[in-house]
């Protein structure tokens, strides 16, 4: 009876069960903005298929070597001013959960609240009652068709964001974003934009050229990957927007940013290892791309119990950019592993090198030991996790605690 019961789109069964056990205050979602005053501080929302981590960690990066205050929450988890408060199992929190970690910043006199916004959470209105002060687009491209059904209905949900008449910030370049136009600011390398991308150079890391309204600007960065250009010209152009300094000092700052751990990530350089989170035919098509000009030893696999034809699409992607694919296992969960490697090889015709090793610790072995001095190993699909699913049990395993302990 002391506590007040917000009826969501999810728990609104429970309702009658909660006025039974004496809860005499029910409020809607919808109205949860209107008992909380989150006005204090600005909120920026990033969404889109790949990229949200990177773009939002290179966010809160820029923001606090700039002097703000700033907390970020995303799938990493949930820091505020450098350090990290939570862990995280979703990207993006239940309403709730939002609210609570908003008012935590605020108590922490953040200026800034940067989180990852994922289709599940739009689709489910977790996000309801938030004003957001920037959203942020990344790219649209093939996932979670477990959940959304069709491509269509995801590609609808994700620009659903994108229809309101808030400041946004779009990824002109991508060929599926509709959006409202009012507001809307754009950064691109090939179409026209407000943040447009000149030249860029990938000798020892990166280096980008860019125009703002005729006027060029630079930055470096110790990353790589066309991909990258994407997220650090997206967290560039997001800050400019909702600071308003000077482009120049927000450029000079962004070399501090080294990456995300487990987002190409490089584990060593003799032999030239990788690992990255890329677990879409999109994701892994961008890593690829990025280094046409060395022999590829690809080490992927695919979860269990998601989009199954995404699996014969990410072998496809494999056979055309590597010169040895080795599949293996990532998180089967309730599935047969060697199934799941059979929808993926599926995609693999007529390719000179393939091995199948269901076990991942020795396909990684394997994959190391091919490797020679023109060579980079790219072990794909789980980035920094920390555990390997199967069935319903976690087994600890991370990918890059396997490589060095090769090595």
């Amino acid at each position: 009876e002391n506590s007040v019961f917000v009826v969501s789109k999810q728990n609104e069964k429970f309702k009658e069960n909660a006025i039974e056990n004496g809860c005499k205050k029910i409020i809607l979602a919808s109205e949860l903005k209107n008992h909380i005053d989150l006005s204090s501080i600005k909120i920026i929302g990033i969404t889109g298929t790949n990229g949200k981590t990177t773009t939002a960690a290179a966010i809160y990066s820029i923001l606090l070597d700039l002097g703000y205050k700033v907390a970020l929450q995303g799938t990493r988890g949930f820091f505020i001013n450098d350090e990290r408060v939570e862990d995280y199992s979703l990207t993006t929190p239940v309403q709730l959960g939002n609210f609570s970690n908003i008012q935590k910043a605020m108590q922490n006199d953040c200026d800034f609240f940067v989180m990852e916004v994922s289709s599940h959470a739009i689709e489910q209105k977790r996000i309801e009652g938030l004003d957001f002060e920037l959203k942020i687009h990344t790219n649209i491209t093939r996932d979670h068709l477990d959940y959304h059904k069709t491509i269509e209905e995801y590609i609808n949900i994700k620009n659903s964001f994108f229809a309101d008449d808030s400041k946004k910030l779009i990824n002109k370049d991508d060929k599926v974003v509709k959006y409202n136009v009012k507001n809307g600011f754009a950064y691109s390398l090939d179409e026209p934009s407000t943040y447009k991308v000149g030249a860029y150079s990938f000798k020892n890391g990166m280096h980008v050229m860019f125009s703002h309204f005729g006027a060029m600007h630079s930055f470096s960065s110790t990353m790589m990957g066309i991909f990258n250009v994407y997220n650090l010209m997206a967290a560039v152009s997001a800050v400019h927007i909702v600071t308003n300094r000077n482009l120049d000092d927000i450029c000079e700052v962004v070399e501090d940013f080294a990456g995300v751990s487990g987002r190409m990530e490089i584990i060593s350089d003799e032999p030239f290892v990788i690992v990255d989170f890329a677990h879409t035919p999109d994701g892994m098509k961008e890593v690829l791309q990025s280094f046409a000009h060395k022999d590829i030893i690809c080490v992927f696999g695919a979860g269990g119990d998601r989009d199954h034809e995404k699996r014969p699409l990410m072998g496809q992607v494999a056979a055309s950019y590597a010169k040895h694919i080795i599949v293996t296992s990532d998180n089967p969960r309730f599935e047969d592993p060697d199934l799941i490697i059979e929808d993926i090889l599926k995609g693999i015709q007529n390719h000179q090198s393939v091995i199948v090793d269901v076990n991942r610790k020795t396909a990684i072995k394997k994959a190391i030991e091919m490797a020679d001095k023109d060579s980079v190993v790219l072990v794909l699909g789980k980035g920094d996790e920390s555990t390997q699913t199967i069935y319903d049990q976690k087994f600890p395993f991370s990918d890059k605690e396997e490589i060095l302990k090769y090595i």
